[in-house]
């Protein structure tokens, strides 16, 4: 899991950060409509890796300590952020990870999921129970809706600001991602 990098370059000084319009250097295939749009889901990210064993993503703030057995991914240069993977067992997501695979029935195939559901991040989806959303899918509703983004700086403002999703991920046939989060756009009345 290498941090997504987000289609358009960040003003970290304003608070909080916000997109500008220029496009962050290796992010201009989305622009040239390359890939596949998804939803961004509003959960935490949790791997089953190729052993069989589960990790959550964990995000470590510069001059921190990181957790026993936390495996680094890499640093963010802007921010001194270091993401990486903490064994679920000891995250503070464990119990509802376990409710989230009882209520799926199981996991089968190493992958990438949303831990989604009513104790995570204010549930802004309003998940009756815990549950593991693999990455990339989506409700054909919603795939068929993120085939009409815009793959432009206005029009994807003023589309994500037009839906109750956190954002968008796109998915290069080569393996490239890219995101945008509706967030990442100054307010309305702002610009």
């Amino acid at each position: 899991m290498k941090k997504i990098p987000t289609v358009f370059v960040r003003d970290f000084d304003g608070r909080p950060a916000i997109v500008t319009r220029a496009v962050t250097p290796g992010c201009e295939w989305v622009l040239a409509g390359e890939g596949v749009a998804t939803r961004k889901y509003d959960g935490v990210c949790v791997m089953l890796d190729a052993a069989g064993e589960w990790w959550a993503r964990r995000e470590v703030k510069p001059g921190k300590m990181p957790p026993p057995n936390y495996r680094v991914v890499s640093t963010d240069g802007e921010t001194g952020r270091t993401v990486g993977w903490e064994p679920i067992g000891q995250s503070s997501f464990a119990k509802f990870h376990a409710e989230a695979l009882v209520n799926c029935g199981g996991v089968e195939g190493a992958g990438t999921f949303e831990l989604l559901g009513p104790k995570i991040n204010r549930d802004p989806d309003d998940y009756r129970c815990h549950i593991l959303m693999p990455h990339g899918w989506s409700q054909l509703s919603v795939r068929e809706d993120f085939a009409t983004a815009p793959r432009d700086y206005d029009g994807l403002r003023e589309w994500l600001q037009a839906r109750p999703y956190e954002g968008v991920v796109w998915h290069h046939p080569d393996g490239r991602m890219a995101k945008l989060k509706v967030k990442d756009f100054p307010h309305r009345d702002a610009a």
